[in-house]
């Protein structure tokens, strides 16, 4: 295929446009909106360079000349939302503890917003402009913290692997319900009797008392909330 590398290639490494020649008709950015408007509608499934080039008004072939390989479109795509965390310069320097809480918001907010996030995220995608943007904010949010950076690296991807996890798990859900002829409230009901009936009977006698003892749930963002603040309060007990 036109474009595509035979050997490994950083997509950012690649000039957007030669040096010589006409003025490229769409840019990385233009290819990197059609390919996530298409996304946030149906899903990452639907995305491919034939519907990309589609919505762009281009032939698909002619799309490789800019993007050598679907890889690479998600690339682009994960480059872009990224680009969505509001970063003040105020926070850097400051409370390294709020700040990152703020930060995890940020990132479960945008999961949201986007869904097939999940799908395609990985940690090879953080060398690219708004990833390293964002990593440099980070470790000046956590300048205050007195621990070595490989620990604050570590913290930075625990923060975002929670709001992954969580949003996972919220869209995994929604997705089942999806395809059932009942809601989700009335499935819980019923799968809280069969647990309760289960337990009753004395083969389970922790799980009994938790069910005693234990209050009701809380929503998803309650959870969030929570783990999210677990995590910071470890890294805050351990270096403080």
């Amino acid at each position: 295929m036109a474009g595509r590398a035979a050997t490994p290639e950083v997509i950012w490494a690649r000039p957007e446009r030669a040096g010589r020649g006409p003025k490229p008709a769409y840019s990385r950015a233009d290819i990197a909106k059609a390919a996530v408007r298409i996304a946030d509608a149906d899903g990452i499934a639907a995305v491919s360079m034939r519907r990309v080039a589609g919505e762009l008004g281009c032939g698909t072939m002619s799309l490789y000349n800019y993007v050598p390989r679907k890889e690479d479109l998600y690339e682009l795509m994960v480059d872009l939302v990224s680009g969505e965390y509001e970063l003040s310069e105020e926070a850097v320097g400051g409370d390294w503890y709020a700040e990152m809480l703020a930060l995890g918001r940020q990132s479960r907010a945008i999961l949201q917003r986007h869904p097939w996030l999940v799908h395609v995220m990985s940690t090879v995608y953080g060398s690219s402009p708004n990833a390293l943007r964002y990593l440099e904010h980070c470790l000046g949010v956590l300048a205050g913290l007195d621990a070595p950076y490989g620990t604050k690296m570590e913290l930075i991807a625990m923060v975002n692997g929670t709001a992954m996890t969580a949003v996972a798990n919220e869209i995994a859900i929604a997705e089942r319900t999806r395809g059932l002829p009942w809601s989700a409230e009335e499935e819980q009901e019923v799968r809280t009797a069969y647990l309760v009936r289960q337990v009753a009977g004395g083969a389970y006698p922790r799980l009994a008392d938790m069910l005693a003892q234990a209050p009701p749930p809380g929503d998803a963002d309650e959870s969030f909330e929570r783990a999210l603040r677990r995590l910071l309060d470890s890294f805050r007990y351990e270096f403080r």
